[in-house]
């Protein structure tokens, strides 16, 4: 018997998180980092509390043929489940298209899914060699650059985005990140303004974000990507 997805929930309509697409959106259960700034803390575990079977989604799939255009795979971190592929592959034959959300943690299933992906939002979250500090994980640098390499190498449409913190990523590194991304082939490359939603680090939540960045480092940002966007959180 097949592996199923573990699914911590489901979005059954979003305008937002397959750009261009109307999409529902499963969330998979599981990630092992634990950045401070992460939104869905509640889907980090890898036994949620309230997992919805597979079935249940497939079902309810199946009644939105026709009115989305699209499954999107999130997290927690899509791909640290291995039915990830063939979940995937069920939502193909309903006829949607696949999207992806990942943080970059897993290279080997992340190259095994990318034929069946159409689109990836994928997260880069710090110069390499910076990663400790956000995910507070040793080496968490190392999976994530060779991830970018391969959605790069793979000609999947992508967007790459950045949560942004002064605390986290002050302008040089920002910057610094920015030029090693463009030199890798990205192209489109977005900021995410840090969200207090979900954050339980009180220095993340009350520190000043007024004026960062500064106008001229997002100048400079904007010259290095064919498509870039500064995006708050309220959009």
């Amino acid at each position: 018997m097949a592996r199923e997805l573990k699914v911590g929930g489901i979005t059954p309509f979003s305008a937002t998180d397959y750009p261009g697409q109307l999409a529902a959106v499963v969330f998979v259960q599981g990630c092992p980092w634990r950045c401070g700034y992460c939104h869905n803390p509640h889907l980090q575990p890898r036994s949620g509390d309230a997992l919805t079977p597979w079935a249940d989604v497939m079902a309810l799939l199946r009644r939105r043929v026709g009115l989305v255009d699209a499954v999107v795979f999130s997290g927690g971190e899509a791909c640290m489940d291995p039915a990830l592929k063939h979940a995937m592959l069920a939502v193909r034959e309903l006829g949607f298209k696949v999207g992806l959300h990942t943080a970059c943690i897993y290279p080997q299933r992340l190259r095994e899914v990318l034929p069946l992906v159409d689109w990836v939002g994928f997260d880069i979250k710090a110069p390499f060699t910076h990663y400790r500090a956000i995910t507070g994980v040793a080496n968490s640098g190392d999976p994530a650059r060779i991830c970018l390499e391969a959605i790069v190498e793979s000609g999947v449409a992508h967007e790459c985005r950045t949560t942004i913190h002064p605390a986290l990523l002050p302008d040089a590194a920002l910057l610094e990140l920015a030029e090693t991304l463009a030199k890798k082939g990205v192209t489109n490359y977005v900021l995410q303004q840090f969200s207090a939603e979900g954050c339980t680090n009180a220095h993340l939540v009350n520190a000043a974000l007024h004026g960062y960045p500064a106008a001229a480092t997002l100048a400079q940002l904007g010259a290095l990507f064919p498509r870039f966007a500064f995006r708050h959180p309220q959009n």
